[in-house]
């Protein structure tokens, strides 16, 4: 009875050995990647922060109210343009601030308030897409710098085999590790960026579309008047 109490005691201090000794292995096989590692893993929290920063910048700034330009449109045509103006710079966000520049040109040429539209919607897209140039760059240098790694993974297997004139597993294997670690971990940050930073340009260019879209209905408001005194 004692050994049977016992045996369920040493297993899970067995399995706990394991589990730790497994741990340590792994952290031990990217620590076998080599110096190529430290950049690469710069890299890693490098796009990790500018795909989380970019995004919650984005999200925030394209929101989008669906009765925005409407609510725009009913206090132009009813001659409250202070009033447009304010509710435009409450929106606190890009589509906001476009609006708000071209409500305060009303009364210029038509021609002068498209060209505000177009100048000031191109700042703000500017603004969204800051910094996701460097997830590009990210995306083709990562799987580069994991091809050095594997350059320097197999210069270390002959270098080895040149000093100990014998080839074996053991001096194969820690050539292997440097060339295998650093290829893998290139390609995922690699991947990690592309996919970031082609799934943040959606967003950008989703809230692009609303933007034009909210824009043509604000002209065709503005340009209602002008055909009536016209005729």
């Amino acid at each position: 009875m004692i050994l049977l109490q016992a045996s369920p005691a040493i297993d899970t201090t067995a399995t706990a050995a394991q589990a730790q000794t497994q741990s340590i292995q792994l952290f031990d096989l990217v620590a076998k990647g080599g110096w190529v590692m430290i950049p690469i893993s710069i890299l890693f929290f490098l796009t990790l922060y500018l795909i989380i920063e970019r995004w919650l910048f984005i999200r925030s700034n394209t929101k989008v109210d669906d009765n925005f330009i409407d609510n725009v449109k009913d206090m132009v045509m009813q001659g409250n343009i202070k009033s447009a103006e304010s509710f435009c710079k409450n929106q606190r966000n890009s589509i906001g601030r476009i609006f708000e520049k071209a409500v305060g040109r009303l009364g210029s040429p038509i021609k002068d308030i498209e060209g505000t539209l177009e100048t000031v919607g191109q700042i703000e897209i500017s603004r969204l897409e800051r910094n996701l140039g460097y997830l590009g760059i990210i995306a083709g240098i990562a799987p580069m710098l994991g091809f050095i790694g594997t350059i320097s993974g197999i210069i270390r297997i002959f270098y080895d085999i040149s000093l100990s004139d014998n080839i074996s597993v053991g001096i194969i294997a820690g050539g292997l590790y440097e060339k295998m670690i650093t290829s893998g971990a290139g390609l995922v940050v690699g991947v990690i960026a592309y996919t970031g930073y082609h799934l943040l340009n959606m967003l950008i260019e989703k809230f692009t579309l609303k933007l034009e879209i909210n824009a043509f209905e604000f002209m065709e408001v503005l340009q209602k008047p002008t055909e009536a005194r016209v005729r």
